[in-house]
């Protein structure tokens, strides 16, 4: 099989080259365009999770070679998570090479988060796949690299931050609430505020609820630590 330009292109983005190229247009086709000739990328998906998880725990305990579990478990976390993966999708184009059903298409599939993050996911399986793990590793390193020599020293989630600072002032944990919707059905935009037993509130806006929940959590966190 021989790829198309664009995904020859793609080749050299993420500087590896498919010996078996059946792999790559795997890994960028989704659900809405799969049939019995056609699979689509979740069985790579759900490989490449565990491939990547491998790499990035491998390359924090050599970055930090001081650091305690407690201290690497959230920065494993915030490299491996979804919207870490659909970043870095976002910077190689993986979005443009993606194979959308009509449907997600027309609903803005290439820019969505999920979508993005689990083809990011399926592609490190498919290096796997095609070039064992040093091919894998390699790239995950070359396309995360910034990404782990810049991770927070304290990378726990936003959201379990202001829980334990909460917790640990004898308050109930922080309580979630959606206030606000707007922009078209493929590309809504939420707003989030967050309220603590104190009084204490912040809101954010982003493009799905959960990131909205971590950015307002982080805002008011901020706020709470000056404050103190």
């Amino acid at each position: 099989m021989r790829l198309a330009a664009d995904l020859k292109a793609f080749e050299g983005r993420i500087g590896h080259s498919f010996h078996t190229p059946d792999l790559l247009v795997r890994a960028v086709t989704h659900a809405s365009l799969s049939s019995q000739t056609r699979p689509d990328n979740q069985r790579l998906e759900f490989l490449g999770d565990r491939v990547l998880g491998l790499v990035m725990a491998e390359a924090l305990l050599g970055a930090d070679e001081a650091a305690s579990e407690g201290q690497l478990a959230p920065r494993f976390n915030a490299m491996v998570r979804k919207e870490t993966c659909a970043d870095v999708a976002r910077a190689i184009g993986l979005g443009e090479v993606m194979k959308l059903g009509r449907s997600e298409m027309l609903s803005g599939g290439r820019r969505k988060e999920a979508l993005l993050g689990d083809a990011m996911e399926a592609l490190i399986a498919a290096v796997y796949l095609d070039g064992g793990f040093d091919a894998a590793r390699a790239m995950v390193l070359r396309l995360w690299s910034d990404r782990i020599g810049t991770v927070d020293h304290d990378a726990r989630d936003p959201k379990t931050a202001l829980q334990e600072w909460a917790q640990a002032r004898g308050m109930t944990p922080p309580a979630y609430t959606q206030t606000g919707r707007t922009g078209p059905d493929h590309q809504p935009i939420f707003t989030v505020e967050v309220t603590l037993d104190n009084g204490a509130r912040e809101t954010a806006c982003a493009g799905s609820k959960r990131i909205a929940e971590q950015q307002a959590a982080r805002a008011l966190l901020a706020r709470l630590e000056q404050e103190t």
